[in-house]
This record gives C-alpha cells, sequence and structure tokens, in this order.
C-alpha cells in the first residue's frame, strides 16, 4: 500500500524581505503630524548689560487672576473687548508729527498718554498660578488676533491680500521656492509695521 505524502511546506524565506518592504512603505507613506503650539520667544538666560528704557506707557498690561477675571490697565474688561483694546493701544501712534518715533500709517486716536508707535509698543502678560489653561489660551488667541487684524488691514492695503492667508502660503513646504521668495519680502514687511511684542510676567504666586 502506497504511503500518503506530507503536506507541502511553506518556504519562509522570502518572508523578512517583504516585511522589510512593507515597513518602509509605510515609513514613506505615512504622514506625522506635529503638535501646534505658541509661537512665543523665550528671553535670554542671562538679562544684558545696558537693558532698553521702556516708558510706561508703553506697555499694556493684562492680568488674568485664578478665576479668569481680566485686569486691563488697572481695569476690569471682560474678554469680548480685549481684542479691541489691544488693537486701540497698538495702533494708537502717539509721537508727534515730525518726530523719528512719528507713525505715518496708524489710524489711532494718537493720545499722548498711549503707545508712541506699534514698534514700541509691548503687551505684557501675567498669569495667576492658578489661572485654568482653557481661559490662557483664550486672552492669548484674542492679543494675537489683535496684531493679525492690523496686519491684515495693512497687507490689504499695500498688496491687497490678506495677511494671514499670506503667511499660511509662505509656511505651506508645497509652495514654490519663487512664491515664498517673493511671500518672504511681503510678510517680512507687514511683520515689521506691527511687531508682536508679546511678553510674559512672572506667574503671580498668590
Amino acid at each position: 500500500m502506497a504511503r500518503r505524502a506530507g503536506a507541502p511546506e511553506v518556504s519562509a524565506g522570502s518572508m523578512a524581505d517583504i516585511a522589510f518592504l512593507l515597513l518602509i512603505f509605510f515609513l514613506v507613506t505615512t504622514t506625522i503630524e506635529t503638535d501646534a503650539g505658541l509661537d512665543r520667544m523665550l528671553p535670554p538666560m542671562e538679562e544684558p548689560e545696558n537693558p532698553p528704557i521702556i516708558k510706561q506707557k508703553n506697555i499694556f498690561t493684562v492680568s488674568i487672576n485664578r478665576n479668569g477675571q481680566l485686569l486691563v490697565e488697572d481695569n476690569i474688561l471682560t474678554i469680548d473687548k480685549l481684542r479691541e483694546r489691544a488693537m486701540d493701544f497698538l495702533d494708537n501712534g502717539g509721537a508727534p508729527q515730525g518726530s523719528p518715533e512719528y507713525c505715518s500709517y496708524c489710524k489711532g486716536k494718537r493720545n499722548g498718554d498711549s503707545s508712541d508707535n506699534p514698534n514700541k509698543a509691548i503687551i505684557s502678560l501675567k498669569n495667576d498660578r492658578e489661572t485654568k489653561y482653557g481661559t490662557y489660551i483664550t486672552v492669548q488667541n484674542e492679543l494675537v488676533g489683535a496684531y493679525n487684524d492690523l496686519r491684515n488691514r495693512e497687507s490689504k492695503r499695500l498688496f491687497g491680500k490678506v495677511y494671514v492667508d499670506m503667511e499660511a502660503e509662505y509656511l505651506n513646504p508645497e509652495t514654490s521656492d519663487a512664491v515664498k521668495e517673493e511671500l518672504k519680502e511681503q510678510v517680512t514687511r507687514i511683520q515689521g509695521l506691527f511687531p508682536q511684542k508679546l511678553s510674559e510676567a512672572e506667574t503671580s504666586q498668590e
């Protein structure tokens, strides 16, 4: 009687090659998302020997207490009015006409007791140790929104474009180098008109 043949064996010699090819495929095709954060420049480790003298009127103070309430320039203010107040401060242009600090493009009230020029204007934000993160982010968004609204205005005036759209296109990795070079000059110019000077004071421990 003939013996029954055993079950055929599966050759596993090429399994390592297949696994390696699959690994390369997933590495090439997978998109790794990066976490978005707040764009802030940290202060240097050591303070400069001769720090610049900053006039008090060129500082716009915003404080958040543990309950999420805002104290803006020593007055209680709701978050929905923060952006407007910040824009009034940044766009004030209080330096007298003919002085080196005069702002020709500012459309504010030109109050001599407020900021002289957008390049001199600084927004100082101070948080309480127990300030809720959601409140902190909302306030940050409103302050950055004040800068972006003013930049949008000047971008439309000079280039007929919205600044935030230009910046997004400039930062897009798919934008061609030629277009990026043109956008870089325009974005840099608008940023120079309203430089973002947002400083965070030491957190209150109370």
